[in-house]
């Protein structure tokens, strides 16, 4: 049950205290001055022989029970808000931010995003096709110095035969040249030889001749024929020679 308890001031009321009695803890409420009127018009009438300034018990209607809930929801309102419940103008400023980043993100920053990576993209690529290009020309460089090796090897090979050839002739050359020499001095001590040998022979014919006949001429008395000594001896010395 709520009890109104009215301060009165001669004919207007000071103020209006409501006190549930109902309950296990008595509550009580003080109305603002604006809801005090209404409180004492809807209240029992109060007898005159209540002195002034002083309180009065006064059970309450159905309408000041109404005030009262009224006035305790202007109590929790004017508690103050909920600090964690974000407030609408919040949320629409957030909206806002949202929208605009999202529009900076869209229009500005993604496209300047995407051309530093396309750029970046185009770079790392372009490196890798200067790679591969430098690869490439390495590779030619070094198919080319094959070649040239092979080529030089084999002029090399070449030199060398046509070195070997030449030495080889200038060899057979020199040892046509040495024997021919060699043939020629042969030659040349053969006849040298036989000429001494020949003159030789004549001398020892001549000899064994001029003995032959003195000794004939003394064997025989008279002088031998020249002739036919000189044949005797050249036969003999012949003889002698294929024997030996």
């Amino acid at each position: 049950m709520l009890t109104a308890i009215v301060t009165r001031s001669g004919e207007a009321a000071v103020s209006v205290r409501l006190v549930r009695t109902d309950s296990a803890t008595p509550t009580e409420t003080v109305l603002p001055a604006e809801t005090e009127e209404m409180v004492t018009m809807s209240a029992e009438p109060m007898s005159d022989a209540v002195p002034t300034g002083e309180s009065t018990e006064v059970p309450v209607a159905a309408e000041a029970r109404a005030l009262s809930v009224e006035t305790g929801t202007l109590e929790a309102e004017k508690t103050g808000p909920n600090p964690i419940a974000p407030e609408n103008k919040e949320l629409l400023w957030s909206f806002g931010a949202f929208i605009i980043f999202l529009i900076l993100m869209r229009y500005f920053l993604f496209p300047r995003l995407r051309k530093g990576m396309d750029s970046r993209y185009e770079s790392i690529r372009s490196n890798h096709d200067g790679a591969d290009a430098a690869k490439a020309d390495a590779r030619a460089e070094v198919a080319k110095y094959d070649t040239a090796l092979a080529g030089v090897r084999a002029e090399a090979a070449q030199r060398i035969d046509a070195a070997r050839q030449t030495l080889d002739q200038e060899r057979q050359r020199a040892i046509a040249e040495v024997n021919a020499r060699i043939a020629a001095k042969k030659a040349e001590a053969e006849a040298a030889a036989n000429a001494e040998r020949t003159a030789a022979q004549a001398q020892v014919s001549a000899a064994v001749t001029s003995v032959t006949s003195t000794l004939a001429s003394l064997a025989l008395g008279k002088t031998a024929d020249a002739g036919v000594v000189s044949q005797a001896v050249s036969e003999a010395m012949q003889n002698a020679g294929s024997r030996s």
